[in-house]
């Protein structure tokens, strides 16, 4: 058994160690907020599209955008920020539990989530994780890489995982589909292919080249989506994470306590037989 005085100090320690954490999770609170205060959507730009798409009959249109005849690929959003091992491990294994039922390719964004595809055993291609500064570049990178695959018959559906927070201390895993490309991400809306197209539209381009057009920045304008729910979710994940480790820390150190007091008790009931039995040996001479 460790003396008292290792005891005493391996409490301190967790103390000192537990005050950093609750500091770290206050940090993550804020970030929380500061995000999800400053995240925008473009709600606005898929009701457009759907009003245009209300007016084109895309059942006559063939584009691999809209029939895509490749292999599928998976994209899986991970983060590189510190203490999001459990996160990333679940996008990954979503992620490649999916590519095996479907088959095709892994793309995994962020460095951190390569690990996990390694020990797995599946081939992939690698991208940078994100940074907010260079966010929308990166979308539009990963944007032009994937549909210049489809384009070319190289690859089909493609599917990304992702986390997102619901709230603060709820997130889970989700995944979306960018190609075939459907204008109304709902369950309840009607597909666009069933939809009885508006009389008297006029179009300059043709519809195939209209659809291509919109196709590739709405694609661009999920992905920047994406990787904005993906930061948020990073500070929510990394709160519940801190928040387990300081109730870890304060559980290892209530049975650090009862070792403490269950030592100083021995070294001082020692003492009280070791004065006890000088003062019987001098009584006795």
């Amino acid at each position: 058994m460790l003396p008292a005085v290792h005891i005493k100090r391996n409490i301190d320690f967790n103390k000192s160690f537990r005050s950093l954490l609750e500091v770290l999770k206050l940090v993550a609170v804020s970030e929380y907020h500061n995000l999800e205060s400053r995240f925008r959507t473009f709600d606005r730009l898929n009701t457009i599209l759907g009003e245009f798409f209300d007016a084109v009959d895309l059942s006559v249109v063939q584009h691999p955008f809209l029939n895509p005849n490749g292999q599928p690929c998976v994209v899986a959003v991970t983060s590189d920020a510190g203490l999001l091992g459990g996160m990333n491990n679940q996008v990954i294994s979503k992620a490649i539990d999916l590519v095996r039922q479907i088959g095709g390719k892994l793309l995994v964004v962020g460095e951190r989530g390569l690990p996990y595809v390694q020990e797995a055993g599946v081939g992939f291609v690698s991208y940078p994780g994100i940074v907010d500064a260079n966010r929308y570049s990166q979308a539009l990178e990963i944007r032009d890489y994937l549909l210049e695959k489809v384009l070319k018959d190289e690859l089909g559906p493609i599917h990304v995982v992702y986390p997102r927070a619901h709230s603060f201390v709820t997130h889970r895993t989700e995944t979306v589909t960018l190609i075939p490309f459907n204008p109304v991400q709902k369950e309840t809306a009607l597909d666009p292919r069933k939809r009885k197209p508006s009389a008297g539209v006029i179009l300059e381009s043709s519809p195939a080249d209209v659809a291509e057009y919109l196709v590739s920045l709405v694609v661009a304008q999920r992905l920047f989506e994406i990787f904005g729910y993906t930061r948020i979710c990073e500070q929510a994940a990394r709160y519940l994470h801190l928040e387990e480790s300081c109730n870890k820390i304060q559980e290892m150190n209530k049975k650090l306590y009862l070792q403490y007091f269950r030592r100083r008790h021995e070294i001082i009931d020692a003492n009280m037989r070791d004065l006890f039995a000088s003062r019987s040996l001098y009584a006795n001479k």
